[in-house]
């Protein structure tokens, strides 16, 4: 051994030079314990910036040595003559500390977590990678990973080493490409990053992919995170959740985004703070609950950069925004909705993730996460990248990612964002603008395999939570079981249905008779697929105008078309979906940095509106006719489809048990007197609800609580009703005193 090899610890030149430049691609080779084939061990440790450094025996803090340091400042080494567990004082300038030697632990993560990790197939990523709290060999600590296959080196960077990517590099795992690292004394909600060299230089500090807990934006750094502090009390909402999820089941959706539904306004009425979830959860559940609606549906919650992303550009998919409040403040949130008897739905997004720096993108370097090239793995629409789910890894990501919020969180579905952009390859593409797949056609194979395998893997791991897809093409199938070809979605939000009733209604009535056939349309294919009827926030924004703004005429003829739309949207078959501020009629297009309008409520049309909406919600849960068929053509039969010069409809909606309720819609300003439909039963008929009524600030056209039928055959019927149908008003009647 040369003299400078011995004033090193017996380190070689090229290693030192490794450590000095941060480049040793295996720290565990030159640092921690090492035999000396004599009983006893060499230890060396890399601590720049440092004074001094002592061993110290970690069962009572004997001295065992004093450490040396050699010709590279911060590298220091010591000969002890027994093996034994240590620990090291380290002399720095602000003051001593004592800790233990992180190069002397062994690797934490077992065979078979890589194993599953390569094989995509390891269901609970974030309970064993990313930053883990634990305890080894009685010594506190946190154990980092991170996938960086590419990577020539990666370190975990905080303010616990002054951000200092020398101090403490990973020891790479071969066969799985994940780097480690047990750093002891560490605790929870410490900041942290990776620095990640990769082939051509240091790469911007990455955040941890894992991360169950961030810094508030704009700051990206991850946070230590514990399992999760919160004593779930909605064991009767699990239990029943499969029955209330059957498709036989009513499903009434209220979307909204968490930050801007209400906040907490300063003296000048500007907003001052979010709300964070358990004050959220105090206002929303009483809201929530009185109008009538079975589940809630967030805007994605999961950490992103940019609040104006409204979410759907996330790049935390484990880890609770931190905007409003903890993981646990989360937990509690979900928690007061189940026992308030309220679902919690999830929007999800695997399509794609922003190109910020500190995220996925070119993790190690190389394109880890996302397809290498552009025409694959570049959105052009919305500046973003693409998963590449035909990797292992990358699915396996995703997927846990999804059973991370089904199981740990208690979701209830995710409403998977943006299907269609992950079905095809030449998704809002030109000519020459896409890469077909392996047979030379537009479907996105790998992806359509991963939604498949998710579709699967949620049934078996969360059961009776419902995956929903927003899906704006014809694929086929998208409701259908994967056993019979299908993608495996409960169901799939109608665009089609939403673009024709909408372009519909907001056409001058004295036009209508021309676009009669965009209101019964969506009756031609209703069946194909298990729908949900969306009105979305997507709706409401970038100059589309608000609901009722919409709305063709004069104040009071905007109100009625409203109230109409909002009945007949509640009557059509298949389950509903409506965004905040749409059940009162907010003039406003949805601006995600203002709460709602809720001083309109003084108002008596809007509080109508409201009330309506809570109504139909009532009406929709109360009676099988409206929702136990919702999927199944046996439920709904067409009375009148044709008369388009009257603008009317009428259909009758059937319970499997045989029980019928009618709804007749007219949708002009017209009154129309004594208008015949046709019943399939004698008696009274009840008039149920009326969206003209008096308690709706309507103008109170009606039926006076209900009408006879009476032996005059009429629409194929043997019996009919002659019925005053008021001005831009939906009727629903049944039989029966």
């Amino acid at each position: 051994m040369n003299p400078t090899t011995r004033s090193n610890g017996g380190l070689r030149q090229r290693d030192l030079d490794a450590l000095a430049s941060a480049e040793h691609a295996d720290p565990f080779a030159v640092l921690g314990p090492h035999d000396d084939g004599a009983g006893g061990q060499v230890i060396r440790t890399f601590l720049p910036g440092a004074l001094s450094a002592r061993v110290l025996a970690r069962d009572d803090d004997r001295v065992l040595a004093q450490m040396e340091q050699g010709s590279l400042p911060g590298l220091f080494f010591a000969h002890v003559d027994t093996r034994s567990p240590y620990r090291l004082q380290i002399g720095w300038a602000g003051g001593e500390q004592t800790t233990e030697d992180p190069y002397s632990f062994g690797p934490q993560l077992g065979e078979m977590d890589l194993y599953l990790f390569a094989e995509g197939n390891h269901r609970d990523l974030s309970g064993r990678f990313g930053a883990q709290p634990m305890q080894v060999e009685g010594v506190d600590g946190v154990c980092f990973s991170v996938w960086a296959p590419n990577a020539r080196r990666v370190s975990v960077v905080g303010a616990f080493n002054n951000w200092d990517g020398r101090r403490h590099l990973m020891r790479l795992r071969h066969n799985a490409g994940v780097w480690e690292l047990f750093i002891p004394r560490l605790a929870v909600g410490e900041t942290y990053k990776f620095e990640v060299l990769g082939r051509d230089g240091v790469l911007p500090l990455k955040a941890d992919p894992l991360a169950r807990a961030t810094e508030l934006p704009p700051s990206t750094a991850s946070k230590v995170a514990g399992a999760l502090g919160h004593t779930w009390q909605d064991q009767q909402w699990m239990e029943q959740r499969a029955q209330r999820h059957a498709y036989s089941a009513p499903l009434s959706i209220y979307e909204l985004h968490a930050g801007s539904w209400r906040c907490e306004l300063n003296e000048a009425g500007e907003v001052a703070r979010f709300y964070n979830w358990r004050e959220l959860a105090e206002r929303l559940v009483p809201y929530v609950q009185e109008l009538g609606f079975t589940h809630i549906e967030l805007l994605p919650i999961m950490e992103h950069p940019f609040g104006g992303s409204w979410g759907y550009q996330p790049l935390s998919m484990f880890a609770p925004t931190s905007r409003y409040g903890t993981a646990e403040d989360f937990a509690a949130f979900i928690d007061a909705c189940h026992q308030g008897g309220i679902g919690v739905i999830l929007d999800w997004v695997p399509a794609h993730f922003p190109t910020d720096e500190h995220g996925l993108a070119r993790f190690d370097g190389t394109a880890l996460y996302e397809y290498d090239n552009p025409l694959e793995g570049f959105h052009q629409d919305w500046n973003t990248l693409i998963y590449n789910l035909g990797r292992n890894e990358v699915r396996g990501f995703m997927l846990a990612s999804a059973l991370h919020w089904l199981k740990h969180f208690h979701i209830d579905g995710l409403r998977v964002d943006a299907v269609a952009s992950m079905l095809y390859r030449d998704y809002s593409r030109k000519a020459g603008e896409w890469v077909p797949n392996r047979h030379g056609g537009r479907e996105n194979l790998e992806a359509i395999e991963f939604i498949r395998q998710l579709n699967d893997v949620a049934l078996h791991e969360a059961p009776g939570a419902l995956i929903i897809a927003e899906e704006s093409t014809a694929w086929p199938g998208v409701s259908q079981p994967t056993q019979q070809g299908g993608l495996g979605f409960a169901y799939k939000w109608n665009m089609g249905w939403m673009h024709d009733t909408l372009h519909y209604i907001q056409n001058d009535p004295i036009h209508r008779a021309h676009h009669h056939n965009e209101l019964s349309f969506g009756l031609v294919y209703a069946y194909s697929e298990r729908f949900i009827l969306p009105i979305s926030h997507d709706e409401v924004v970038h100059g589309k105008h608000s609901l009722i703004d919409k709305m063709p005429g004069d104040r009071w003829q905007k109100f009625a078309n409203l109230r109409a739309y909002l009945a007949f949207m509640w009557m059509h078959p298949g389950k509903k979906l409506l965004f905040m501020g749409c059940e009162f009629g907010q003039w406003r297009e949805w601006n995600h940095d203002q709460q709602l309008d809720w001083y309109l409520l003084q108002y008596s049309e809007h509080q109508g509106v409201q009330k309506l909406v809570g109504d139909l919600n009532r009406l929709y849960r109360q009676y099988p006719a409206l929702h136990e068929q919702d999927c199944q053509p046996q439920g709904f039969q067409w009375l009148i489809g044709d008369d388009a010069v009257n603008s009317v409809y009428a259909w009758l909606r059937w319970s499997s048990a045989g029980e019928p309720l009618l709804v007749v819609a007219n949708f002009t300003p017209v009154p129309r007197q004594d208008y015949r439909v046709g019943v399939p039963f004698e008696g009274h008929w009840v008039e149920l609800l009326n969206s003209d009524a008096e308690l709706y600030a309507g103008s109170n056209m009606g039926n006076f609580g209900g009408v006879q039928a009476e032996p005059l055959p009429s629409h194929g019927q043997a019996m009919s009703l002659a019925l005053n149908l008021p001005p831009l008003g939906v009727l629903v009647m049944r039989p029966g005193q």
